[in-house]
């Protein structure tokens, strides 16, 4: 039996980063801090959030930089090698299978606001 299971509650960093492909899948792609309390001060750490379909689209309608949200999903490594030296390098990456917007209702609708006026 195997488990791969991450859950985590944080604030977003960055604007939805959306992808279309020929095929008509969707995939986005977020940062997360998740503030963790230290004996001195609460330091965020990051994550790299990758979402697909239906929830990939939520999230590109739904979801700004600083708004709070909670994801269930898996780990995975994406590796690669780099171009410049060869070596291969890999980070971690949060497969996201379940999103909830968390905050306040007003929160939600000022980020919409917010993303259809910057479209001018």
């Amino acid at each position: 039996m195997s488990i791969n299971v991450v859950t985590l509650v944080g604030r977003v960093g960055n604007d939805p980063d959306m992808k279309y492909f020929e095929s008509g899948s969707v995939k986005c792609r977020l940062t997360l801090a998740v503030n963790r309390k230290t004996r001195n001060s609460d330091e965020p750490d990051w994550f790299e959030l990758e979402l697909w379909g239906k929830t990939a689209e939520i999230a590109g309608t739904y979801v700004r930089k600083g708004k709070q949200i909670g994801v269930k999903g898996s780990l995975k490594f994406d590796s690669w090698s780099d171009r410049n030296t060869g070596v291969k390098r890999s980070k971690p990456v949060i497969v996201v299978d379940q999103l909830e917007l968390l905050g306040s209702r007003k929160d939600t609708e000022t980020a919409i606001m917010d993303s259809s006026s910057n479209n001018f």
